[in-house]
Formats: structure tokens, C-alpha cells, sequence
């Protein structure tokens, strides 16, 4: 297929033509498809990594009403992780489940695999690790695929600009990519960000965020039976190269939702951090970080991040003005319930004991409840973008915001400022091999010889994070 041929023709004009002479022209190049659907406009989808967040996708993927959708593979390194999902999208949406056993791939190929069993302008999941992520994009956009991948995108500078030029490429085939920072899709934030745009606050002097939860991120020894791979991966979050770790996989959400609020992106990052106590955990991750981001006009954001079970939870981001504050998250990413007071006094709100809110004089609006789940609005905006053929590109966005949360897990584990220039160019690649993994092959980080895996060294290791 010509690269002009590409551009021009879009997934409508496709189905339109699905069997005519001049679909097969299109197609000339192109491996012919393993799956059709029956009904000339569904959109076929396929989900490369099973866990709990590539299946949540699934399910806001089925769940969109625009027009019928079905899921016709999947692809994973665990099979406990594929029968489950399996189990449990089938359980919920019989009809539109058509996985058979000759569709469901394992191993570090299966997303080739599920992949090639598509059709040009059909969708992707990508729900592994996002140390994998630019791996699988680039087979994607060979193949043609409409692409869906979680955050963060990447982990570190050079898969950073390897993911930018990516999304060029997508957009010269216009192909459709969305990326799971969600909140930026809901409508109660984005009526709050109007109102800040119009000044309903004043000029933001200063946000704060805070992501503290029951702990995460652990790894406990390495079980009998599995390869070291197998386990790093299964356990990703609590290893730097597969995931950025804890800060990067939870907390760029805060980072990005406040980053988006103040229409810049943060140009340095100062930061402490460490681990108290973790138990007989093996993972990479701080317990408690505090990062001070601050914006080109000289603005500050505070970001405290904790994982220790017992601890006071908090799940929020707010905005100070100089005429009032917001609240841009208020417990959890839905519901948003925003706000905008007069002052700077604001509920706090920790837990579901604390609702409903009290009326509160210094109230001046608020988002009407319920809300819909930011979850399902980013699925309906791709699935519209993709039916009726609108430009539709978030990875310059989703891989910004990854990097500005590398940038301040970097300075809490490197005990260093770091810009923004600085984490683009730096040259650490935590995981440069990654394309050439194997199962039965050595997992990018190795225990040392006292049995435990390397931590961050803030001050002595001060040019990489382990």
C-alpha cells in the first residue's frame, strides 16, 4: 500500500468497499486479514496484555454505543491472566466475545500474533507494560491497526522521543491513538478548565496533589517454577525498567490532570524520597516521594506520593488562584466532583464518610452529580474519531506527561534537579534491549550478590536510578 493510498482512505471508506475491486487494490502489499466480522461496520478489537487494566479498557471498549464492536483475540505472557480476562469479558458480553482458543496467544510473540489476525482500521489494545510499549506500537502502525494504549507510554528520555516520532508516523497513515490519561476526557473537568481559562480563579499561584494509598509497587521473592523474567514481569510495577514503578504508573495522573489545569508542563523537578520500611519486598520504589514542579512562569505544584499501608489515605488534586480554588480530583479519578470556591479553605475529602459535602457559603460551583466515567468518555471520543474518520492523535501528550513523571521520579532517586530538556536527552535506558526478550532468556535487571535487586541511590548515583 502506497502512503498516499493509506492517508486517503479511510476505515469508512474501507468497510464501504470491503470486497469490491478497488478494496483489493488498497489492500495490495498488506497480508490478507485472518478475521473478518460478519456485519460490515464492526470494529474488531484486540487486547495485548490481560490484566486488570488491558480488561477494564476491554470492557469500556465493548461497552461503547456507537456502533457494534467485538473482541476477536488476545495475546499475554500469563495464562492465568488470559482466562481470567477471558472468564470475565465473556461472562459480561457473550455476543460480542468471539476469542476461540486458536485466537488466544501466549508468549513474547502474541501480540504479533493477535495482531496479524486483524484487519486494517480495526483497534488495538496495548495493556502490557509500558517498558513494551513502543514495541508494540511499531507493529501496530505496520499492520494498520487503530491503536489504544495505557499509561504512561514510556519510562525514560530515549523511549520518550522513539515514542514522539511513532506518533508522526500514526498520524501520516491517520491512524486513530488514544492514551489512557482518561481524566482529560471528562466533561466535569473539562468545564473546570473553561472556567479557569476564564479567569473564575484568577491566575493559578500555586496547585498541590496527592496520591496516598494502602502501598503498592511490592515484589515478595521470586516463587519456584517461573523464570526471573516471567516474575519481573508479572510484578511490573515494582521494577523501574517495566514500568517506571509506582510513581510513574500511579502518579501521572495528578501530575498530568494539574499540568492540563495550567495549560504548560513543568520545566524542572526538585524532589525527596525514600523507603522506611518494605517488608521482605524485592521492588525498586520509594516509600513516600515529595516533588516541587515548577512551571515556565515560575509556578509551583506539589506532589506527595506515599505507600505505606496504615497511613492516612488522600486522592486529590486542587488549584489556588488569586481570586478563589478548585478541586480538580476530589477522592479517586471518578467521580471528579470539581469545584470552585471563593478563598483558598477547601473540604478535604478522604473517603465516602466524608460525603455528602456540607453546603458551604464559599461554594461558587460545582459539577452536577452523577457523572459518567471519564473511563467510558475516552472510548466513545476514540470510537467517533475512528467511525467517522476525525484526527484523532494523544501520543505527543501521553508521552509529555510520561516524561514529566520520569522527570520527578528521577530527581527524588537521583537526589538532583532535573528539567525537562534534561530528562529528554538524558541517555539511560533503563531497558534498551527490550525487542529481543525472550522467555526463557535473562530479564533486563538481575538480583545482586547479596539476593536483592538494586534501589535507587539519591546523592551517589546521581546520573541514573539505579
Amino acid at each position: 500500500m502506497s502512503e498516499n493510498q493509506t492517508d486517503t482512505t479511510s476505515r469508512r471508506q474501507f468497510l464501504s468497499n470491503t470486497g469490491r475491486t478497488a478494496g483489493v487494490s488498497a489492500l495490495a502489499g498488506i497480508a490478507l486479514p485472518h478475521v473478518h466480522a460478519a456485519e460490515n461496520n464492526t470494529i474488531s478489537v484486540a487486547l495485548v496484555g490481560c490484566g486488570g487494566r488491558g480488561t477494564g479498557a476491554a470492557v469500556n471498549a465493548l461497552s461503547v454505543t456507537n456502533g457494534p464492536v467485538k473482541l476477536v483475540a488476545m495475546a499475554d505472557v500469563v495464562p492465568k491472566k488470559m482466562s481470567d480476562s477471558y472468564d470475565k469479558l465473556k461472562t459480561q458480553f457473550a455476543g460480542q466475545v468471539d476469542v476461540p482458543p486458536e485466537r488466544r496467544f501466549l508468549g513474547f510473540d502474541a501480540y504479533r500474533q493477535a495482531m496479524d489476525a486483524m484487519k486494517p482500521g480495526d483497534v488495538v489494545i496495548l495493556g502490557t507494560p509500558p517498558a513494551f510499549r513502543w514495541v508494540q506500537f511499531t507493529h501496530a502502525i505496520d499492520r494498520g491497526l487503530h491503536t489504544f494504549m495505557e499509561k504512561p507510554v514510556t519510562v525514560d528520555g530515549p523511549t520518550t522521543k522513539r515514542m514522539l516520532k511513532l506518533g508522526e508516523q500514526a498520524s501520516q497513515k491517520n491512524l486513530k491513538v488514544g492514551v489512557g490519561l482518561m481524566v482529560r476526557h471528562c466533561r466535569a473537568r473539562q468545564e473546570l478548565l473553561d472556567r479557569i481559562k476564564q479567569g473564575q480563579i484568577g491566575e493559578i499561584v500555586a496547585m498541590r496533589a496527592y496520591r496516598m494509598g494502602q502501598g503498592g509497587g511490592t515484589a515478595p521473592p521470586k516463587p519456584e517454577g517461573i523464570s526471573e523474567l516471567t516474575y519481573q514481569i508479572s510484578r511490573f510495577h515494582a521494577f523501574l525498567w517495566a514500568s517506571g514503578g509506582v510513581f510513574s504508573d500511579y502518579y501521572i495522573h495528578q501530575i498530568d490532570e494539574c499540568s492540563w489545569m495550567k495549560g504548560a508542563w513543568p520545566v524542572e523537578a526538585h524532589a525527596v524520597g525514600g523507603r522506611h520500611y518494605r517488608g521482605d519486598s524485592l521492588d525498586q520504589n520509594f516509600d513516600v516521594y515529595s516533588v516541587q514542579y515548577t512551571f515556565p512562569d515560575g509556578t509551583k505544584l506539589f506532589f506527595d506520593g506515599r505507600n505505606m499501608a496504615g497511613a492516612r489515605d488522600e486522592f486529590a488534586s486542587y488549584a489556588h488562584g488569586s481570586k478563589g480554588s478548585a478541586v480538580i480530583s476530589t477522592m479517586s479519578h471518578t467521580p471528579g466532583m470539581t469545584r470552585i470556591y471563593k478563598g483558598q479553605k477547601i473540604p478535604t475529602v478522604t473517603s465516602k464518610k466524608d460525603l455528602p459535602l456540607p453546603e458551604d457559603p464559599n461554594l461558587v460551583w460545582a459539577y452536577p452529580q452523577p457523572e459518567k466515567s471519564p473511563y467510558q468518555y475516552e472510548w466513545d471520543d476514540l470510537m467517533e474519531a475512528i467511525r467517522k474518520d476525525k484526527p484523532y492523535n494523544e501520543v505527543k501528550r501521553g508521552a509529555e506527561a510520561s516524561l514529566v513523571a520520569s522527570m520527578g521520579r528521577m530527581a527524588a532517586h537521583t537526589g538532583q534537579i532535573i528539567t525537562f530538556d534534561q530528562m529528554m536527552n538524558c541517555p539511560h535506558e533503563f531497558a534498551p534491549d527490550v525487542d529481543k526478550l525472550t522467555m526463557d532468556g535473562p530479564p533486563p535487571l538481575r538480583l545482586g550478590p547479596d539476593g536483592k535487586y538494586p534501589v535507587p541511590e539519591p546523592g551517589i548515583k546521581k546520573d541514573r536510578e539505579y
